[in-house]
């Protein structure tokens, strides 16, 4: 019997809605599975729809996007169609989310200690105190050096590490299920980048958190997931366990992405762009949105859009070609 994931994401269709019609598709037909603990990355070019889709789980679209059809299930329950009081409910104590920037997710007029401890006083009962030494705590498993006194400083007195590092003990001091990260690295250094990147595996691991991890950056994929999904124009084309996407990709928006990528493997090999542009979304094609960039597209990627399909133990690729043309690009 198939163990039930713990996170469902599907047919997912986000859309713009303008006189209480979708106007413009900004996510389509979107559909992937997280299973306890699991660490599972989304990658993509900016404007691939892939934050957008992690804001869609969380229920924290902006003003004028909707889900237009599908479904977000979270333990079995359709998270999409809760009260906005029973999705605060799971927030926090189930889900919690890091978001890119936090100096705009923080609050720069409360100490930071008092930002953590406001999850576990009001979702676990935790008095003032019991949350305040919880929130102290979390601070140190953060790597965060003298808690005490850095829980009563104001973001703006911390550096950019530290802020990362308070979004990070503030996201996981209610123990939640499962972990929305939105490109949390991409503001910081290469240093920090990989403490912080390291510091999520670990309390992940520790309190057996899943995590859904959104990037550009193949490289933090590679460190820090087990499954990944590429996306490109607001659709998965590929997806499947890091390791084996990243050694022998089956779509070639993929491979672009790799060899777009330095390879510390093989420093003198030449980096190549993928030419063209992103499609405009307001006016998508009939065929697959990655043609008229690809070196490999036949007539057919034209006239039609190919499906996901399985090509491989675990691995899916929307592509005509998948079978042929990628075999062992990557070994």
């Amino acid at each position: 019997m198939t163990e039930t994931p713990l996170l469902s994401v599907r047919n997912l269709v986000l859309g713009v809605v303008r006189r209480g019609r979708p106007s413009t598709i900004i996510v389509d037909d979107v559909t992937f599975d997280v299973a306890q603990g699991e660490l599972f990355g989304i990658v993509g070019e900016s404007g691939s729809g892939k934050s957008l889709t992690l804001r869609a789980i969380a229920g924290l679209l902006p003003g004028g996007v909707e889900i237009i059809s599908g479904s977000v299930e979270y333990k079995g329950r359709n998270f999409t169609s809760m009260t906005s009081g029973e999705r605060r409910a799971l927030m926090g104590p189930e889900i919690a989310m890091i978001f890119q920037d936090p100096m705009t997710a923080l609050n720069p007029v409360v100490r930071v200690g008092e930002q953590i401890a406001e999850g576990p006083r009001r979702h676990l009962g935790l008095s003032k105190k019991d949350a305040m030494d919880l929130a102290i705590s979390m601070m140190a498993k953060t790597g965060i050096p003298d808690p005490i006194r850095r829980a009563k400083a104001y973001p703006h007195e911390l550096s950019g590490g530290l802020r990362q590092r308070i979004m990070i003990a503030m996201a996981l001091s209610c123990r939640p299920k499962i972990l929305l990260c939105d490109e949390p690295t991409t503001a910081l250094d290469v240093t920090l980048q990989h403490q912080v990147l390291g510091l999520l595996e670990e309390m992940c691991a520790n309190f057996g958190t899943a995590l859904i991890f959104v990037t550009h950056d193949l490289a933090v994929v590679n460190e820090t997931c087990k499954k990944v999904a590429v996306m490109y124009a607001g659709r998965i084309v590929e997806s499947g366990p890091v390791r084996s996407v990243l050694r022998d990709p089956r779509h070639p928006y993929t491979k672009g992405l790799l060899d777009s990528a330095p390879d510390f493997d093989h420093p003198d090999r030449m980096l190549k762009s993928i030419p063209g542009f992103p499609p405009n979304l307001a006016n998508r094609s009939v065929g697959c949105s990655f043609a008229p960039r690809c070196e490999f597209a036949q007539p057919e990627c034209v006239a039609s859009s190919p499906q996901l399909e399985e090509v491989g133990p675990d691995r899916l690729s929307a592509c005509f070609e998948k079978f042929t043309i990628f075999e062992g690009a990557h070994a």
